[in-house]
């Protein structure tokens, strides 16, 4: 399991005591062996994209360290222990405690208290607060996709799961590549994405917007794979706003390879609306920058430190 970033600060702290100085980069082998991290937990990203989770946790000891006085920065990049850090280290259990004590002293002595941020510390980096709200945020609308589509007609959710395959590329630039069939004779299908000009390939759709309580079993999809069959196909997609039973989830992963069937549950198709923009708009964007390291390399260092 990954450490949260105060477990990496007292082994990151006893790092620099036996070794001197070290960039960022060089605390993540001898860390990810302290803690006994396998390469897959080394290199996992966070959700969005945004960096090696471990890595950024262990950026995060350091900075909160360094805030506290415990650490030194020789020069950009580099970290050392300070003789306050060298002294805080003769008791590790207390480190935590000092570096929540020493932002609870830099608040208060804030000019305007009105105003400022409180600093909590937590388990969890600023950065990863940030994606913990974001996502119960996204959870939040997801629930709001569902009840809204629960809201409207039939027909209107047939429409909209062929506006959202299309929106995740399946047609391509095709003209028209999507169609809702007609409600008669439709033949148990719902929908049809065309995936060359042509229409040579075809994507079968199943809409069903069922109360989240109420299952799709197993009939409903044997019945969609028969139509499938009937109309010449080996591609088929099953939407719904419920979720699939353990029977119908069994039947799917069953079938021979001569019939590609995908199963899209309420869960999953709100997490696609969100995704690719169907339905939703963005609300607000919250910007987070680094050091541009171009930028500062190109300016000279002061050679003997800054001026008391």
């Amino acid at each position: 399991m990954i450490p949260k970033h105060d477990q990496i600060r007292i082994p990151a702290l006893s790092l620099l005591a036996k070794r001197g100085q070290l960039k960022l980069r060089e605390f993540e082998a001898p860390l990810a062996k302290h803690f006994g991290l396998s390469d897959d937990e080394v290199h996992e990203e966070y959700e969005s994209g945004n960096g090696k989770i471990f890595y950024d946790r262990i950026s995060w000891a350091l900075s909160y360290m360094n805030m506290a006085g415990l650490l030194s920065k020789p020069k950009r990049g580099v970290y050392g222990i300070s003789d306050l850090g060298m002294e805080r280290l003769k008791t590790p259990e207390s480190v935590n405690q000092f570096i929540a004590s020493e932002f609870a002293k830099k608040q208060e002595n804030k000019p305007n208290k009105s105003n400022k941020v409180a600093l909590d510390e937590t388990s969890l980096t600023p950065q990863e607060e940030l994606y913990e709200s974001a996502k119960k945020i996204r959870e939040a609308r997801y629930q709001e996709l569902i009840d809204t589509i629960l809201s409207k007609k039939p027909r209107e959710f047939e429409n909209l799961v062929v506006l959202l395959l299309q929106k995740m590329g399946y047609g391509g630039e095709v003209k028209q590549s999507g169609a809702v069939t007609p409600y008669t004779n439709d033949g148990g299908i719902d929908g049809i994405i065309k995936e060359d000009v042509l229409g040579f390939g075809r994507i079968h759709i199943q809409a069903k917007r069922y109360a989240q309580a109420a299952s799709v079993g197993r009939p409903e999809i044997q019945s969609f794979v028969g139509a499938l069959a009937v109309a010449q196909s080996n591609k088929g997609v099953f939407i719904t706003t419920s979720f699939f039973s353990k029977g119908a989830l069994q039947y799917a992963e069953g079938l021979n390879g001569s019939t590609t069937l995908i199963l899209i549950d309420g869960e999953t198709l709100a997490e696609y609306l969100y995704e690719y923009g169907v339905g939703v708009q963005v609300e607000h964007t919250v910007q987070i920058k680094r050091l541009d390291s171009e930028f500062w390399d190109s300016i000279e260092n002061e050679a003997g430190g800054p001026d008391l």
